[in-house]
Order: structure tokens, then sequence, then C-alpha cells
């Protein structure tokens, strides 16, 4: 089985927002960016001394903007297919994310009010339906895509053979990726609870580390004790019918 290498993209600033490519015997990219970053994306692809199209699978971890905000252009510019889960079909096929955001904190009660995230992005057909757990070694990489509902519907991370697990918005670094590598809720989670219960189940899997969409690489023990804090605190919020989730037809 070859090594999976994970290398970060960074589409804004220098850890703001990441997306990440999945280097094996083919080449695997993991989310799309905002609105109008294929280029820049398709542009540090080939800085690594990479074909961007050799690129066989674009993975989109879920159905916000800044992750799938650029994946009908990418894959024109690499003709690579795109795969994401069932659950986030919606937001794929109509360019548009789910609204209201449902707020963490008051990081997302501010960011919220930006209307860059309230555009609509070119939709597009997922090309490879995700429905559950799936192998990536027929795309050239020693890795499982995980599905991790609750930050939305249809989250999914990317586990790689060794250990290496690039989770989306399962989690961030502080206040959208600027404190690094402090462990904390992403601005928005459909399901607080199930998204907790998603970050624990991978946790139980022993990851080496956690590449968030958000900041720098997290430490996995340093992870497992923020969650512990986590579930003390939803709990709290939950027993007062404090926690919003979610409700409507994760496919709409």
């Amino acid at each position: 089985m070859s090594r999976t290498k994970v290398v970060p993209i960074p589409v804004m600033g220098r850890h703001h927002i990441n997306a990440y490519l999945l280097l094996g015997r083919r080449p695997v990219l993991v989310d799309a960016g905002i609105p109008g970053s294929g280029h820049r994306i398709r542009e540090q692809i080939a800085a690594h001394g990479v074909d961007p199209t050799d690129v066989s699978l674009i993975v989109l971890t879920h159905g916000h903007i800044d992750h799938f905000g650029a994946a009908a252009e990418l894959r024109r510019l690499t003709g690579a297919p795109v795969a994401g889960h069932i659950a986030d079909l919606g937001p794929f096929r109509t360019g548009r994310v789910r609204e209201p955001y449902l707020p963490t904190g008051p990081m997302g009660r501010l960011m919220a009010r930006n209307k860059n995230l309230h555009v609509r992005v070119e939709p597009f057909e997922p090309d490879v339906l995700l429905t559950g757990e799936t192998d990536l070694e027929e795309f050239g990489i020693a890795a499982r895509v995980m599905p991790t509902p609750g930050h939305t519907a249809g989250s999914v991370s990317v586990l790689t053979g060794q250990g290496d697990l690039v989770a989306g918005d399962l989690i961030a670094n502080s206040f959208f990726g600027l404190v690094r590598g402090r462990p904390a809720n992403p601005p928005f989670h459909d399901d607080p609870l199930l998204n907790l219960a998603s970050l624990r189940r991978m946790l139980a899997l022993n990851p080496a580390r956690l590449h968030v969409g958000h900041g720098t690489p997290l430490e996995p023990d340093r992870v497992r004790r923020w969650a512990s804090r986590e579930h003390e605190r939803l709990s709290r919020l939950d027993a007062a019918g404090r926690v919003r989730v979610r409700t409507e037809d994760a496919t709409a």
C-alpha cells in the first residue's frame, strides 16, 4: 500500500481557509475553496509538482460555499470528477447553502451577517455520490471517506492509511483559524451534538493528527480534552433547551 502525503493548499490567507492535496499513486484534492478560487488552487497544485489534470478526484467535505465554492470551476480545470455526500446534495445542486446559518458563538453570529456567505455559486451535480464509508484506493490513495455528520448533514472527513484525518469543519482552530493549534468549533454547526459525536468517533480511531479547513493541524490529545469540555457545555445547554438544530429535509 502506497503512503499518502497530506499537503495543505491555502485558499485564503496562510491558514484561514484550506483545501488539501493528498498525494499517493495519484493525487486527490479535498475541498474546492471559495467562489472564484479555482485558478489559485490549480496553480498551487502545479507548484507542488503535480499536473492538475492528473487529479483523480475532488472530495467535498460539506455543503458550505467556502468548501465547494469553486467545485464546478475546478472540475473544468482539472477534468477530475467531484464527490459529495448525498445529504448535502441540495446545496450542490442549487449553489446555495442552507439558511439560516446556525452560529456556534459570537464569531458565527458576526460572520452570518457577511453577504459573501449568502451568495449563489455555480451549481453542479456530483459525479460520485457518497452515501457511506468509501475506499479511495481506486482513485490512487490509501484513504477512506468517513461520514461525519453534524456540521452539515452531509459532512465527511478523509482518513488516510497513516492516520491523517482531513476533517473539513468537524473542528477548527480558534477564531476561524486565527489562533493556531487551539481547538474550537467553526462558526456554524447544523447539529452541534451530532457533530461532537462524529468528532469523538473519529478520535476513537486514534488519528495521528487532524488537518482542518480553518487553521493549522491539531494534535489529537488536545482535541480530546477540548471535546470533553465541549460535551459538558453542550449537555448543559441541551438540558436547558438551548441547542439549535437544523431539522428540515437534508436533501432540500
